[in-house]
């Protein structure tokens, strides 16, 4: 199924390790093969992966952009996931839908995932209290 995607002047795209920057005019373009594709907006950058959730979804966004590093960014991630579960155990039902797309290959899913995983992460740090 072709994915039709819309880009406004000047927003970023990452198609298969390329960033593409729009001109000044909206554009659309049609991909009609299966290709690795993140919009400027849900691109992590590795300085701006300042959580634990948001560190996984960066190592998930690695293992979607560069296959060919996957055992190295897949390491990383067990050790993420770990870690995460650990500290929020709660998490493990959106910690394993992410741990399936990863297994299955489909790595954009598991990066729908962690953004539930980061939100989680936000509604959970806001109910932690100060000690007295």
């Amino acid at each position: 199924m072709p994915l039709k995607l819309v880009l406004k002047p000047g927003e970023r795209v990452v198609l298969n390790q390329a960033v593409i920057v729009n001109g000044r005019q909206k554009t659309e373009f049609i991909l009609e093969n299966k290709a690795s594709v993140l919009r400027e907006r849900d691109i992590m950058t590795e300085e701006k992966a300042d959580t634990p959730a948001k560190k996984v979804y960066f190592v998930v966004q690695m293992m979607y952009l560069f296959p060919e590093n996957m055992q190295f960014y897949q390491e990383k991630f067990n050790v993420l996931v770990r870690d995460f579960l650990q500290a929020v155990p709660s998490a493990t039902p959106i910690v394993s839908d992410i741990g399936d797309g990863v297994i299955k290959g489909d790595l954009y899913n598991a990066l729908k995932q962690c953004r539930k995983l980061m939100k989680y992460e936000g509604e959970v740090l806001e109910n932690v209290t100060e000690p007295n």
